[in-house]
């Protein structure tokens, strides 16, 4: 599935306009490496890093989602592996 699909379905993006922008600003990674074309294939397995706003998103995608449904559903195609909290992967605390 087309990421920039993969991101409306999955509730990330409201318009796949806006998922292509996103992708395309070149701040995707798609199993370490970089992605800046919107049309990337994704499956499920693959783990997905990306900026929302000022927090860096980690997930992997459990499932490809066949629509774009209510939040829960879309929720239980991936799993976030980095929630923000201390020992967060992506910390900024640990940096100098």
């Amino acid at each position: 599935m087309r990421i920039d699909r993969l991101l409306v379905y999955l509730r990330f993006a409201r318009t796949r306009s806006r998922a292509s922008a996103m992708v395309e600003q070149g701040h995707m990674r798609c199993n370490g490496t970089h992605i800046s074309k919107a049309n990337e294939e994704v499956r499920a397995g693959d783990v997905l890093t990306f900026m929302m706003g000022s927090k860096v998103r980690i997930i992997e995608v459990l499932g490809l989602p066949d629509r774009r449904g209510p939040p829960g559903m879309a929720r239980s195609h991936y799993r976030e592996l980095d929630r923000g909290d201390k020992n967060a992967i992506a910390s900024n605390k640990d940096r100098d």
